[in-house]
């Protein structure tokens, strides 16, 4: 596998963890009356301009070394 494609994979890991929550998880939550974002039951907050991931390059083990 090459560093793109491990890198592909770290992002949707990462893509998951922030997506937002079902309506009806909203509904459930926070009950009928309330107007509330379904961001508001996800712990992790991104934004592609303010903070960006700290994804590397993959670590390689030296072929020298044995």
């Amino acid at each position: 596998m090459t560093n793109t494609h491990q890198k592909k994979i770290k992002l949707g890991v990462h893509a998951r963890r922030t997506k937002w929550a079902p309506f009806w998880a909203v509904l459930r939550k926070f009950g009928t009356g309330k107007r509330v974002h379904p961001s508001m039951m996800t712990a992790q907050r991104r934004h592609w301009r303010r903070t960006a991931l700290k994804i590397g390059p993959r670590k390689v083990a030296n072929s020298h070394l044995g």
